[in-house]
């Protein structure tokens, strides 16, 4: 039941490696509460960094966990909804093959309704809304930055706004694909590995000055995912992990130990989600390039993840 004075919502995330489902009740005061979250592995961006085009059963795959969404939206009563599809759908050569899918499941649940790519600057700033609004504004300036499948957002920004953004293509799936091939991967894959996503985000922080920053916050999988095991849990708990904190020395000894560790070393964690297995060694390397800049430029020390993030903003600009 929809709370008084409240309007039900629903927002998509559709990246490169999953596609995430927030319906939540946005009151008045432009607050959310949440009815469900949801985030299934779909792999979107599988071999678009070497072909240009969306596989078929990548789309497949994503038409599938769609279905399951449309069916909750109508079920929960939700009244409108915004899906944003991100880094793999902005260079697919075939995107409108996947456009064409998403209008007819979404279509046929809220007339009108179907994915649409935004730039890398509106993913950025509406991850950076999702992600600061519960920390206490005296902490800021933030940098926020969403480590997805194909590109990474950093933002800065404070409770007056979003100062500068920049979206980069470097990400944990981009990163495995072209350069960690082997299980483990080899020092010299992991080498060319770091060297190739230092140069993407000394290109990301050409156009931030992180150098204002007083606060790293993370979002997405990667990141909570590597707070989760910093922090010991046995399981993934979202309501530990949100807000949680990971010094840099404890959050390089996890990423350390995820990228020498075998597939089923990585499988047996019992935070790991399936579908990051097989990526989160290279999430785990543009995790510690940032902190060793972040370190290194801004004087930051620690890590502070969140559960929201561009979910949330996106279900905030609906109003």
């Amino acid at each position: 039941m929809t709370a008084v004075g409240a309007r039900r919502v629903a927002a998509i995330d559709c990246g490169t490696n999953s596609i995430r489902l927030l319906i939540a009740d946005l009151g008045d005061d432009g607050r959310l509460t949440d009815v469900t979250r949801l985030m299934r592995i779909v792999r979107l961006g599988q071999g678009v960094d070497a072909t240009g085009r969306l596989a078929p059963e990548a789309i497949e795959r994503t038409r599938v966990a769609l279905v399951e969404y449309a069916g909750l939206i109508r079920e929960t009563g939700a009244q409108a909804v915004r899906m944003v599809a991100t880094s793999a759908t902005r260079d697919a050569a075939n995107r409108d093959d996947f456009f064409a899918m998403t209008r007819e499941v979404l279509g046929a649940v809220i007339p009108g309704a179907e994915a649409e790519v935004i730039t890398g600057d509106e993913e950025a700033r509406l991850s950076f809304t999702g992600a600061v609004g519960e920390l206490d504004p005296t902490r800021g300036p933030f940098v926020v930055v969403d480590l997805g499948g194909g590109s990474t957002e950093v933002v800065l920004g404070d409770a007056d706004g979003v100062h500068a953004a920049y979206s980069t293509d470097i990400g944990c799936v981009r990163l495995t694909e072209r350069c960690l091939h082997d299980d483990p991967p080899t020092a010299g894959q992991i080498a060319a590995a770091r060297e190739f996503t230092r140069e993407k985000i000394a290109e990301a922080l050409a156009h931030v000055p992180v150098e204002q920053a007083r606060t790293w916050v993370g979002v997405a999988g990667t990141m909570t995912t590597i707070a989760a095991l910093a922090n010991g849990l046995a399981e993934y708990d979202p309501e530990r992990v949100h807000l949680s904190t990971v010094g840099f020395d404890r959050l390089r000894e996890v990423c350390d130990g995820l990228l020498a560790a075998t597939h089923d070393e990585r499988a047996a964690l019992g935070p790991m989600h399936p579908g990051r297995v097989d990526v989160i060694g290279g999430g785990a390397i543009v995790t510690t390039v940032l902190a060793d800049e972040l370190g290194r430029r801004a004087g930051i020390g620690e890590l502070v993840v969140s559960e929201h993030d561009i979910l949330d903003g996106i279900a905030l600009s609906i109003a």
